[in-house]
Parts: structure tokens; sequence; C-alpha cells
């Protein structure tokens, strides 16, 4: 593997160890200490889907200007067994440092040129101590912040919230943490690439793809939740569980996919605003209530964290196979949302956006990320709810009496009057069948034609308004050498690698399609109008974004970097592959 330098103002971290060592939990206490020092910071995991055993790892990345992914190497891989030393030295830039306990049967041999040994008494400062085994790891990160010279005080705030009321781990962490920074003081030279806290620390929040989409729902006046557990999808479950009662919300754990969307479907019936969310396999069963919320025209929000299949697959990576499945779920024809988030930021916003189109228009609203986003740390600056007014659109509270309602009346724009059910004067009746304005069942084929004519009616107002939230968003230079295609996860590596390309004095620049349905056809035409090579970057196997753009604009992409083993792209390999598409 070739190291591609991302360093010229971070420092990288690699963390691996076995399942049950502590490996997240290191990665984020870190990643935390450096935030609040000032830095700009991206985490990311890896580990396979087991409870005890198996490889894990966490890259961490830090910087005074904003980090959006993983980088192509690392300058610190702190090992906690012996395995991730032969898995990953090989990333360690040269003139980086491995970590590891001074017990361990490494060899020499085992490191290359270039890279320094770090051996440190892990197990012993712990035993010393009287501290269990996973303390080892607080030691470690005491040695890593000594190496690049970054200040203990902000990791010992960290321990403090960490360990809040547990005085006596508190205590045992500190000493920890104190004790690895003081032994590689007395023991280790520092490394070149250094780090130093802010005297003015930015206020700034460090969130997960999962947590912001949470945060995006509260802050949207969501008051109903259920899902049924689904890696990489259960996050948004455990983090509204934990916050149900602040939020003012009921959070349910369903029996199965099917319970959860149809919970959903109720609750937003009855004029709740109400979410799901799953992965790749439960997204295959609540396909047949995707299309109940449909007929019945009650908003929907969706979210499907993608991860790679087909079947169980791989349960705990990352993957864009689902995109074409969800622009065509459920059975017959019906306008619906997808939009696809890029980063923490778009997950809470977008989120937002996402229960005000469902509402306005009456149609479900798919909200399609990934593990790589839904699980991997960003710092960010506080969310600002303010930024998108709630809009419950054409929802009454009281009806005037002076005619019958009808439900699904034909409107010019499409979308009918909604009424709370209970509502005094009127009938609220809502059916799955094809139906009458007033909801009952018809296959009397005039009504039948009005009725998919007024759904899809709303299409046309929706795409105006959608046209209006930014839905392609570009990045990098406006006369550019080469443009960057992609969407969702790959936009973080992408805006790395356009550091590298303008470093290596290259002009480029990313597009992002944000919403891919309805599908921002005058903005692609526009932007890929271009004479300057386009280059396709996507996580599956059949170049699904690819396919879309052909299907409603007619190009073909002739440059394809498409990534299918589970992993994210990195901003190494966008480099690389732009260089070859230049020649």
């Amino acid at each position: 593997m070739v190291c591609i330098g991302l360093r010229d103002d971070t420092v990288s971290f690699l963390i691996g160890g076995e399942a049950g060592q502590g490996i997240m939990r290191s990665g984020f206490l870190l990643g935390r200490a450096l935030m609040r020092g000032g830095l700009h910071i991206f985490g990311a995991n890896d580990y396979p889907s087991l409870i005890r055993g198996g490889h894990n790892f966490y890259i961490l990345r830090a910087s005074e200007t904003e980090v959006h992914s993983q980088g192509d190497g690392v300058d610190l891989l702190i090992a906690l067994d012996d395995e991730t030393v032969r898995l990953h030295i090989h990333e360690v830039y040269g003139g980086g440092a491995v970590i590891y306990d001074e017990e361990s049967r490494l060899k020499p041999e085992d490191l290359r040129g270039g890279v320094r040994a770090c051996p440190t008494p892990l197990t012993g400062v712990v035993e010393e101590m009287g501290g269990p085994r996973v303390v080892r790891n607080t030691v470690a990160l005491g040695v890593a912040l000594s190496l690049v010279g970054f200040d203990l005080e902000p990791m010992r705030g960290v321990i403090r919230d960490a360990f809040r009321g547990r005085e006596r781990i508190i205590e045992m962490n500190l000493r920890a943490v104190e004790r690895g920074y003081e032994y590689a003081e007395d023991n280790f030279e520092a490394l070149e690439v250094r780090v130093e806290p802010s005297r003015s620390p930015k206020a700034r929040i460090m969130v997960t793809g999962n947590e912001a989409v949470a945060l995006g729902a509260i802050g949207a006046g969501c008051r109903f939740y259920a899902a049924y557990p689904m890696t990489p999808a259960t996050p948004i479950l455990h983090y509204l569980a934990a916050h149900d009662e602040e939020a003012g919300m009921v959070v349910l754990q369903a029996e199965s996919e099917i319970a959860a969307i149809n919970m959903v479907v109720g609750a937003a019936y009855a004029g709740v605003r109400a979410m799901t969310a799953t992965s790749g396999g439960g997204f295959c069963l609540m396909t047949e209530a995707l299309g109940l919320a449909a007929m019945t025209e009650t908003p929907l929000v969706l979210v499907l964290n993608q991860r790679p299949g087909p079947s169980t697959g791989m349960a705990t990576y990352t993957s864009q196979g689902d995109l074409l499945f969800t622009l065509h779920a459920s059975q017959g024809e019906f306008p619906r949302v997808v939009v696809a988030p890029g980063d923490v930021d778009e997950c809470f916003y977008l989120t937002m956006e996402a229960f005000n189109l469902a509402e306005r228009y009456q149609v479900p609203v798919i909200i399609l990320a990934d593990k790589y986003l839904a699980e991997s740390h960003k710092s960010t600056s506080p969310f600002d709810p303010s930024r998108v007014a709630v809009d419950r659109g054409d929802l009454l509270t009281e009806w005037p009496g002076e005619e019958e309602y009808r439900r699904y009346r034909l409107t010019e724009s499409g979308i009918s009057p909604r009424i709370l059910p209970g509502v005094g004067g009127a009938t609220m009746l809502a059916n799955t069948n094809e139906h009458d304005e007033y909801g009952y069942a018809t296959t009397e084929p005039e009504m039948v034609k009005a009725m998919m004519d007024k759904r899809f009616r709303k299409l046309e107002a929706l795409r105006g308004e959608i046209e209006g939230l930014n839905p392609v968003r570009v990045y990098g230079e406006e006369e550019a050498e080469v443009s960057i295609v992609g969407w969702g996860s790959t936009k973080g590596p992408a805006l790395e690698a356009l550091k590298l390309l303008r470093r290596g004095g290259i002009e480029a620049r990313f597009i992002q399609p944000v919403y891919l349905e309805p599908f921002p056809r005058g903005a692609m035409e526009r932007l890929l109008s271009g004479d300057e090579p386009k280059l396709l970057v996507e996580m599956n196997k059949t170049a699904q974004l690819g396919s879309l753009i052909g299907l409603h604009i007619g190009y073909v992409f002739k440059h394809r970097l498409l990534r299918y083993d589970g992993r994210p792209v990195n901003p190494g390999e966008i480099y690389e592959a732009v260089k070859e598409v230049l020649g």
C-alpha cells in the first residue's frame, strides 16, 4: 500500500485490538480530547460481527483545519495485541511510531524501516495500580498524547465526564493516562508531527451520522419512533431511547421491521411526526408498508443505513448498493423522496427537511446513508434547528363543516387536505385499496386514473421546492481540470482528495447530488455539460448513481472508481484515479 501524504497539518492514529478490549471507546475518548483542545477530528471504526474476538480498529485524524475522512496512512499505531501490528504496520508513515505492550511477543522484524518502536509497560502499569486489564488502553492514550506533544489537560476533562459519578474509575484512569504520558516523556523522543491545544478553542460537538439523524428528528418535532434493531441503524434507536423523556418522544423496539413501519404509519395517520430506521434486510420487509403509506398518502420518514448484501452480507461493513432498490421499492408506482446526506451536518439538516417534505406533500421520504457515515465520528459546530422551520403542510385541526370532508379530494396541486382523526364534523377514512375522494374502495377506471394522476401531480411542486434546497452541491475549483462525481459518504474522502490534488497542482471539483428522487435533472445536466473528464466514485459494483444519471440525462461515465469490499474509499484512491484519468 502506498501512503499518500495527507500530513501537512494533521495527525493520525490507529488503535487496534480484539473486540471487548475497548477499541472504539478509546478512539472516542482520544478524539474528544483532541477536539476539546481545539482540533477538528474524524474517526471511523472497523469491526466484524462478533461479540468477542476478531480484529477491531479505530482510525482517528485530527487537524487545525476541518477533517472530512480517514487518510491513507497513520502517524501512530496503538497496538493492543500483536495482530494489530501485523495487519497495519504497512499503513504507518515513515517517521511514525508503534505503541505496544513491552510484554508482547513482537520482534524488531515485525516492524519496518523508518517506523519507531515504543514498547511500553501497559500491563505492568495496570497491574501495579490494581486495575482491570482494559485500563491498558488509557495508559497507551497517555503515551500517544505525549508523542505528539498534546497537553494532557483536555484528556483529564474527558475522563472525568466519561465516568462521571464513578470516582474510583475516574481516579484510576487519570493515574493511568498520566503514567503513560510520563513514561513516554522519559523514554521516547517526540514525533516530528506535533499538535498543540488552542488557547481559545471553538465550541464543537463530536457526533456520528446516526446521532445527527436522531438529533435532526428531535429538532423536527418527531414524537414517535419505532424500530427493530439492525446494524448499522440500531444506534438511532439507542440514542432516542436514552433521550425519549427529554425529547417528549415515544420510542419503541418493535417485534419486527414489519411491525415497526406499520406502527410509524399508524402514528403518522394519527397526526404525529414519526420515523423508523433499518438496513437492507429490514427494508426488504418494510417495502409493502412503504406502499401502504403511499396509497394512504400518510407522511413517512424512513432511514436506510446501507451495508453489503445480498442476504445478510457483511453486517458491520459499508456499501452503497441499495440506491436503485430504494428508488423502486414496493409494488406499483407512487411519488417519493430519496435524500442522501454526505456528512453529519447534512444528516441533521436534511432529516429536518425530510419531515417537512413528508408532511407537505404527504409522501414517504427515505434518508439513504450507509455504515461508514452512520457510525463515523466527526467534529462540527453545534447544530442550529432554527435554520429549518417546521412546516406541517396542509394539516387541519378543525373542520368548518360546510361540506363533507374528502380525505383524497382531487386538487390541482395533488395535495389533499389532511385532518387529525377525531376532529368534530369530519370523518377521516383511509383505504389501502385504490379509492375515491372520500376513501371508499373503487375500481372504476376514470377514478383510478384520476387518483393516480392526483398523486403524481405533487411532483411538479416537489421538484420546484427541491431545486431551492440546493439538491446538487459542488466543492472545489469552478474552472476544473477534472470533475469527481459521487454521493452520500463518498463526500468526505472526495473532499480530502481535492486537498491532495490541489497540492499536486491539479484543479478539481466534487459534484454531489444530495436529492436523488425527484432527480435534479437540470442541475446535473448543467454540471456535466463541460468538456473536462469526469470520474464517478461509488461504493458498489454496478455504478448505480451512474445508471441513474444515464437514465435521466443520458450521460455515460467513461471513468469510474468503484469499491465494493465493505470498506470506505480512501482519499488516495481517488487521487490516484484522477491522475490516471488525466494521464
